[in-house]
């Protein structure tokens, strides 16, 4: 059995992560609240038919070949697509009912989330990690407890 290690080159994400903070900020700051549909649209497709349009253009740019890229995990990418879609899409949402703070606040966490990646901490890998370490503690604890 073979276990492939999807990637990511490092330049498509962080050209993901720019575009969803830059839409965010422009969103909040100019009321065009339209503008995160964006970032939510490629997202979603990412998610549903692994084509997210953003990272499919900054691939013509690459100087190289994807592999000589520093490689980012298909898999905790996706998780953080994840993240960041549920939050687009209830800030969205949220705007759209006239809920504005809870907008404001989906919206916003989810472009410090990308400023935060873009500085060099991915906020979606401690999650997840912490949620494996929880789920492998669990397991752990259950098992020990089967033969007492």
């Amino acid at each position: 059995m073979t276990s492939e290690f999807r990637s990511i080159p490092r330049p498509l994400v962080r050209t993901n992560q720019w575009v969803i903070l830059l839409s965010v900020a422009t969103a909040l700051l100019t009321g065009q609240l339209w503008i995160l549909a964006i970032p939510l649209t490629a997202g979603l497709l990412g998610l549903l038919f692994n084509f997210n349009p953003v990272m499919r253009l900054a691939k013509l740019f690459l100087k190289k070949k994807p592999s000589d890229y520093i490689p980012e995990d298909h898999s905790q990418q996706q998780f953080n697509q994840a993240i960041a879609v549920v939050c687009l899409g209830l800030g969205f949402t949220s705007f759209l009912l006239g809920w504005n703070v809870t907008g404001y606040i989906f919206t916003l966490m989810v472009g410090m989330a990308s400023l935060i990646a873009i500085l060099g901490f991915c906020i979606g890998c401690f999650i997840l990690y912490q949620w494996k370490q929880y789920s492998y503690r669990r397991l752990n604890a259950n098992s020990t407890h089967k033969w007492d």
